[in-house]
């Protein structure tokens, strides 16, 4: 029970979780591309990446407090970056799971030959964009690294969506080629 001279604090207000929620879709639209960027390099995986977003949007959802986030875009990032934390020593620890841990494990290691064999494709995919015209390298770069939809390769590159899938397409086509030459017609 309250004394006399004490107010108790009032419940939050809809208007308070909805002015978090605009701010938080904002954040959204201005940096996801940026976020999930930042977080697929420390974790060397898009699927992850874009998983931990997803979580860091949802953390900044629950925070109780209904007041505006002083600095939103660094928060985002710090949330992301100790999830990012977080899901490696997870990954650690899969890592040195006890011999009977399934043949299948995501978080294994990749075997050394593996590995060499990777990088070499690497090599090969990048020797064989150094060949293609520069769009159409850039174009594909946009899209299959970067993860950019066509219609924003479009508006940055100032073409049709047409022309970039058909840039992306005949990118995808000249690495195969390169890649795998035996197996293209």
């Amino acid at each position: 029970m309250d004394s006399p001279g004490q107010q108790a604090a009032p419940p939050e207000s809809p208007a308070g979780t909805e002015d978090r929620a605009a701010q938080i879709a904002a954040l959204f639209r201005e940096h996801n591309r940026t976020l999930v960027a930042f977080l697929q390099a420390r974790l060397s995986s898009r699927a992850d990446a874009q998983e931990l977003a997803q979580e860091v949007y949802l953390r900044m959802l629950a925070m109780k407090d209904a007041d505006p986030i002083a600095a939103p875009r660094a928060l985002l990032f710090r949330i992301a970056a100790n999830l990012a934390v977080d899901r490696l020593r997870m990954r650690a620890v899969r890592a040195n799971a006890p011999v009977d841990a399934p043949e299948d494990d995501w978080f294994a290691q990749p075997i050394p030959e593996q590995h060499a064999s990777a990088l070499q494709q690497w090599r090969e995919v990048r020797a064989a964009l150094r060949e293609l015209p520069a769009k159409t390298s850039k174009a594909f770069v946009m899209h299959v690294i970067e993860g950019r939809d066509f219609g924003a390769i479009a508006q940055t590159m100032k073409l049709s969506e047409r022309m970039v899938r058909y840039h992306v397409s005949n990118a995808l086509a000249h690495c195969r080629a390169r890649i795998q030459p035996s197996e293209t017609p």
